[in-house]
């Protein structure tokens, strides 16, 4: 399978005279598997089908390799966030990608079992697709793209509206579907667990422009911009004339003291008792925290203003602008 590198160049998508894509610059490692990760609205689904040729930007282009993408019938596999099928049963949904590209019948149907097989649907082939739950149409819009082995595979929320188990179950089993059948693979999701479990490279997308791009470790160890940050689950704070992104644990009450250590002060709002834990919330400047409040310590009262020590915490050095680093 061709492993092409992904490029998108000046693209811009806009939508009732609103701009809701726009991205001068993207590059996409050809075989990886990269999450398009961010909030609801960031424009992510519209990246995706922009990638797919299903929206038409007002300009700039899309290509895989040398060639404008998508490249030709086959070139891409896609699952839907809501799965769309046709009249038949799963098989006949499933091969219908397959007699496009004018595959043999032989060949057809091994990939349309192998497909079935490893993404746990064999036994629903035979079932008329509409009669599917939300859990087994998920699995068959992601076998669907899977079976095509195309160049590239777009999945869109490949795990949502799906119960708890089943989810569960695919966490697990997608990263090794996806490194047999796809060749380079870009999924979205506004869930930072699902793109840390999936992915190994992360695009972070806000308000139709990309805040960042790289390898997922490299981009959690060292985030280039606040926004960036709080996507990725830090609590980002000033603290000693410094912008500091601190992940959860990096802000303590009653720590011992520390030469070098910055300590701010936290303005209580209320404490709240989880059981297992007690939790301060409250306010770092502007900036909402919630810190765990050591044991034996009597609650604070609101309005009480308590030192709180950053233990851990990354410097952000890198002020968002259109120049995103793209480390490969």
């Amino acid at each position: 399978m061709s492993t092409a590198d992904l490029t998108l160049r000046g693209v811009r998508v806009v939508r009732g005279g609103r701009i809701v894509l726009d991205i001068p610059s993207l590059v996409i490692p050809g075989g990886s598997t990269t999450a398009v990760f961010g909030p609801n609205g960031a424009g992510k689904t519209t990246l995706l089908r922009t990638i797919a040729g299903l929206e038409r930007p007002i300009r700039g282009e899309v290509r895989l390799g040398d060639r404008t993408a998508p490249a030709g019938p086959g070139a891409v596999g896609f699952a839907f966030q809501r799965p769309v099928f046709l009249r038949g049963t799963v098989r006949d949904n499933l091969a219908l990608g397959l007699e496009l590209q004018r595959m043999p019948p032989a060949e057809r149907e091994g990939r349309i079992v192998e497909a079935a097989r490893e993404c746990g649907i064999a036994p629903l082939l035979e079932r008329p697709a509409h009669q599917l739950s939300g859990g087994e149409a998920q699995r068959v819009s992601v076998a669907r793209a899977l079976a095509l082995r195309a160049p590239l595979t777009l999945l869109d929320e490949p795990l949502s509206g799906i119960d708890r188990a089943t989810r569960t179950q695919l966490l697990d089993d997608l990263p090794a579907l996806l490194h047999r059948f796809a060749a380079t693979t870009v999924l979205v999701t506004h869930d930072r667990d699902e793109a840390y479990a999936l992915a190994d490279h992360l695009v972070i997308l806000a308000g139709g422009r990309v805040l960042a791009a790289g390898p997922r470790a490299a981009l959690h160890a060292a985030p280039p911009n606040p926004e960036t940050a709080m996507l990725l689950g830090y609590t980002v704070l000033e603290a000693d004339g410094r912008t500091l992104a601190v992940p959860p644990g990096g802000l303590v009450i009653g720590a011992a003291p520390a030469w070098g250590r910055p300590r701010v002060p936290l303005t209580v709002v209320a404490v709240t008792d989880l059981g297992h834990e007690r939790r301060v919330a409250g306010h770092v400047g502007n900036t909402r925290v919630s810190v765990l409040l050591p044991d034996g310590m009597e609650p604070p009262a609101a309005g009480l203003v308590l030192h709180a020590d950053v233990v851990a915490a990354v410097p952000i050095i890198f002020a968002a602008n259109d120049s995103i680093p793209q480390p490969r």
